[in-house]
Formats: C-alpha cells, structure tokens, sequence
C-alpha cells in the first residue's frame, strides 16, 4: 500500500490536498493530531503560541522526526486496510525516517503558494486563524527551525495552489490517477 505525504507552507492548501485524496478511498493521517492531543493532555489553550510550544518540545525531546515516529503505528495499521495520506509533513528528518521505512512505496506532493496568499487563507479561515504575525512567524520557525524546505524540494509531484479549490481538486485527482 502506498503512503503519501503532502507538504507545504502554512496555508497552501495541505489540508485540502489531503481531502481528495481521502475521498479517493486513501485513509487520512494528520500529524497535527498529536499537538492536539498534547495540548489536550497539557492543558493548554489551543491557539497559535501553544501548538508552537509543544511541537518545540516534542522535537527537541523526542527528536526532529518525532511524529513521524510518533505516528507510525497509526500509518502502519491504516496501510492494511488502504492507500495512505498523510497532512502535513514538516521536517526533513520525518521525510527521511518515512523514505527508509517505506522505500518506493512513500510519495511526496508538494503544495505550494505564494507567502501573500497564504497569508490571506490564513488570517480569513473560520477554524484555527493566524494574526499575519502569526503566520509569518510561523514560517520562519518552519524553515529555520523545522527543516520543511528539504521535503517540498525532494517531493515528487508539485501543486501550484494560486486559484480554485476546483482547480486544486483537478491538479490532485491528476496525481492521483498517476499512481494508481
């Protein structure tokens, strides 16, 4: 079973990638889900500060590829039943804990927009908004700190996400059909 993971920039449109693919029959895996569920367990507010907090110390306890390895179990058990995506792969080492667990059968889709757009998807969404310092912030502690550049340069595939959500849908059934 293949696994695919989508990559890109805070507000590129990951999140939807990953939706067509799942209604493609992939089973969805959301690395977030482990911030969230560390900041449950925490008892944080959940907000922008606090999900940069935890992934912090994630990292730096448990190492750069942390949810990747975190995760495992839970691609591994969705991987017997189906193809799987994966939102939102960040660091290099995840990408490359990932390439060497699943060799030929891991996938990258980088989706990409410009900083001005995503800025504007982000400081406009109804669920989890960002100030445009927020969302600034946010990508410079993903590429100086969280190594994302590595993945979305070594992705097989590229979605260039400026227009449509029906245009972005196109782009990914495309891919889709690809690796089939």
């Amino acid at each position: 079973m293949k696994v695919v993971s989508i990559v890109g920039m805070a507000g590129a449109g990951k999140t939807e990638v990953a939706g067509v693919f799942e209604r493609h029959g992939f089973k969805r895996i959301r690395f977030g889900d482990i911030t969230d569920q560390e900041i449950k367990k925490r008892g944080l507010t959940p907000n922008e500060a606090s999900e940069c907090l935890v992934r912090e110390q994630l990292r730096q306890e448990q190492g750069m590829d942390a949810y990747a390895r975190l995760n495992l179990a839970r691609i591994n058990e969705a991987r017997k039943n189906s193809d799987v995506v994966i939102d939102g792969l960040y660091s290099w080492e995840e990408y490359i804990f990932l390439k060497e667990h699943y060799g030929p059968n891991f996938y990258v889709v980088a989706v990409w927009s410009a900083p001005e757009t995503r800025y504007s998807r982000l400081t406009g969404r109804q669920n989890r908004s960002l100030t445009l310092e927020e969302a600034k912030s946010r990508d410079r502690e993903e590429i100086e700190d969280i190594n994302k550049g590595g993945p979305i340069a070594m992705a097989g595939f590229t979605i260039i996400n400026e227009s449509s959500l029906e245009e972005l849908s196109k782009q990914t059934e495309k891919i889709i059909a690809g690796l089939k």
